[in-house]
């Protein structure tokens, strides 16, 4: 099949179908190509597409993707390694809420100070925004 079908049946882009081949995440050899040197993509590759997409929607990283599909190739992407990897992916999800709910604390805290302390100021500029 051609990029056009490929993208429709995955909902990818073409720019991101080209991406990932650039990447070396799908691969097309030189007789998957049609006479007029139109890329020929497999069924294999339109797997590999949902595939990544999959891992993708999951919030995964392209490196993190490319670690997934090196499993799936060596056939080693048991229930126990792929868990291992979620589990992995929930820590750092964890860890970013909680650096998210500390800026979203500190900037709360901030905004109090800024609204009770802009009128007492003999600038226009809010005080927050000064490092004096």
């Amino acid at each position: 099949m051609l990029i056009g079908e490929l993208s429709n049946k995955t909902g990818l882009s073409r720019d991101t179908i080209r991406f990932y081949e650039k990447q070396g995440l799908i691969s097309i050899g030189r007789k998957e190509r049609r006479e007029n040197n139109y890329k020929e993509y497999s069924e294999n590759t339109l797997h590999k597409l949902l595939t990544i997409k999959r891992i993708k929607n999951f919030g995964f990283t392209l490196n993190e993707t490319e670690e997934f599909l090196a499993l799936l190739d060596r056939d080693a992407a048991t229930c126990e390694n792929v868990a291992e990897k979620m589990n992995e992916k929930l820590f750092k999800i964890d860890e970013k809420i909680k650096e998210l709910q500390d800026l979203r604390s500190s900037l709360s805290s901030n905004l109090t100070i800024c609204l009770s302390n802009c009128c007492q100021s003999e600038s226009n500029n809010c005080q927050m925004l000064s490092v004096n």
